[in-house]
């Protein structure tokens, strides 16, 4: 075999390798897995500023979303950008906020063990104080972590099940940190 088919043949190949990689990617990418980046604090203390997260797309094809899972989703309000919050509230749920500042949900308070016992979640101009709201059929209400530092359902109301994008699954970023994403179960009690 000549020298210019050897490195013919070895082109085609390399060629060949880098279509199906990319391929495969753009296939992964657009059905499967999406990177994320955190901006901000509004998830603080689960999640930084800086943090890298791959969304899962495709367990919401199967299943509805949950209580209790960190979803990206196009914010309803301004469609250029993309946020990560918690889901507090599913279709068919009331949600309020008390006098001493805890979530309800379904005339119960909301035990939520993945925040310090000392943060409060005030009221918005979407979800006053002393106001309950029902989310609707094909809505979530969602929460940052970070309640005092977060633009969210109580600002500026419900989030469409369209706009959600998919479920916060690996944090890849920072590699110490690196793991996979759990959805918190969430209980209520009559406190």
């Amino acid at each position: 075999m000549s020298f210019f088919r050897r490195v013919g043949t070895f082109f085609l190949d390399f060629v060949e390798t880098v279509v199906i990689a990319l391929a495969i990617f753009v296939i992964a990418y657009l059905f499967l897995f999406q990177p994320h980046q955190v901006r901000g604090s509004s998830m603080y203390p689960n999640f930084h500023d800086g943090d890298y997260l791959l969304t899962d797309k495709i367990s919401y094809r199967l299943n509805q979303p949950k209580r209790g899972d960190v979803v990206v989703f196009v914010a309803p309000k301004n469609e250029e950008y993309e946020y990560i919050k918690r889901i507090i509230g599913i279709p068919g749920d009331t949600v309020s906020i008390t006098e001493d500042d805890r979530v309800k949900i379904n005339n119960e308070i909301l035990n939520e063990t993945y925040l310090p016992s000392d943060f409060k979640t005030f009221s918005g101009s979407f979800l006053e104080a002393g106001k309950t709201l029902n989310v609707p059929q094909e809505e979530y209400f969602v929460l940052g972590d970070n309640r005092n530092h977060s633009s969210d359902s109580r600002e500026w109301g419900f989030v469409p099940r369209k706009n959600i994008i998919g479920k916060a699954w690996f944090k890849y970023w920072p590699v110490s940190q690196m793991g996979l994403v759990s959805s918190q179960k969430q209980e209520t009690s009559n406190q």
